[in-house]
């Protein structure tokens, strides 16, 4: 059987493609068959349109959600846990169980801090650090509000996977890895037996991962996304399975060109500081082309040029200046 959204790309494991409502449009989840059931990799964002594509997909796969095992969050961007609840719900209502929903411990201890409060007050504050003007920060912060709202329902508890312990998805043993960087507490997960990498927002083709500097999150993004790259090229993967856009063959060869693109975005980073730019509102308009941008896509811009300012101050090349707004100088 054949179906749009849905492909067999290795023995018992599939990958689903979930509609997004951002320009980023398409999110990959993966289904793994097992013995006891199928684990669910990840879950998309809730709207009414993945809600039906989620259903078309079990009717085209012949399963229900009380085939399902288990569900392993990557990280929890609203894109990757959205439909957690959701799933949870449909679960319960079909055979009345609690359906387990895992994410590594470094995620479900910042949770709480980053998504349980509805209140947009943090990013509003986060937003004047970067020194975007007034003007606009009400538009993002809205944006981020509704995002916000296609994470619901929630589910009545996540939990934390066991930091380092070899993890079962279908009938397959991986190690879990700590990917810091897109998000603090974000694993991926290598399957040694098969060379294979379920590789979440870590390492993406055709687009890089955003690595931001959120409120309440480790300081310097940058600096341990590319040391977690540079340790990555140790893994001899023959297929990477990634969050957004195609399947991953060159695994060491993808790692090197987004080291090498995040080298050169510093350089941009730092060359728009020397000529005058202070903030990272201002910075951003150098190193993104800003001209289409959503609002959703400003919150992004400003976090990911924090993370590159923070890393050139990280690194002794750049100073930072505190206050209401952050400001930079050589």
């Amino acid at each position: 059987m054949t179906h749009e959204f849905v492909t067999e790309i290795a023995p018992d494991i599939y990958q689903a493609r979930l509609p997004l409502p951002f320009a980023l449009n398409m999110v990959n989840c993966y289904l793994l068959r097992g013995a006891d059931g199928w684990t669910l990799v990840d879950t998309g964002i809730n709207t009414p349109q993945a809600r039906e594509r989620w259903q078309g997909i079990f009717r085209h796969l012949g399963i229900a959600p009380r085939d399902f095992e288990k569900v392993v969050l990557t990280h929890v961007h609203p894109d990757h846990f959205g439909l957690a609840g959701w799933l949870h719900d449909l679960a319960l209502k079909d055979d009345g169980r609690d359906l387990p929903i895992f994410m590594s411990r470094g995620e479900y201890e910042f949770f709480p801090y980053f998504w349980e409060d509805s209140d947009a007050a943090p990013m509003v504050d986060h937003l004047r650090i970067g020194g975007v003007p007034d003007a606009i920060i009400g538009t993002i912060a809205d944006s981020f509000a509704e995002t916000l709202g296609m994470t619901y329902p929630r589910p009545p508890r996540f939990l934390p996977l066991t930091d380092g312990e070899p993890l079962r998805l279908g009938e397959r043993t991986f190690t879990p890895i700590n990917a810091p960087g897109h998000s603090d507490g974000q694993v991926i997960f290598y399957d040694d037996a098969d060379r294979l990498m379920l590789c979440g927002d870590h390492v993406l083709m055709k687009i890089t991962p955003n690595i931001g500097l959120w409120m309440g999150t480790q300081p310097d993004p940058l600096g341990r996304f590319m040391r977690s790259l540079n340790d990555l090229l140790a893994y001899d993967v023959r297929l990477a399975l990634p969050g957004h856009k195609t399947l991953i063959t060159d695994w060491r060869g993808r790692l090197r060109e987004l080291l090498e693109h995040h080298e050169a975005r510093l350089e941009r980073a730092a060359d728009a500081v020397r000529e005058g730019c202070a903030t990272a509102y201002e910075v951003a308009y150098r190193i993104f082309e800003t001209e289409r941008f959503t609002a959703h896509e400003w919150r992004f811009a400003i976090a990911e040029t924090l993370a590159h300012l923070e890393r050139l101050v990280a690194q002794g090349a750049l100073i930072r200046h505190d206050g209401p707004v952050w400001t930079y100088s050589p």
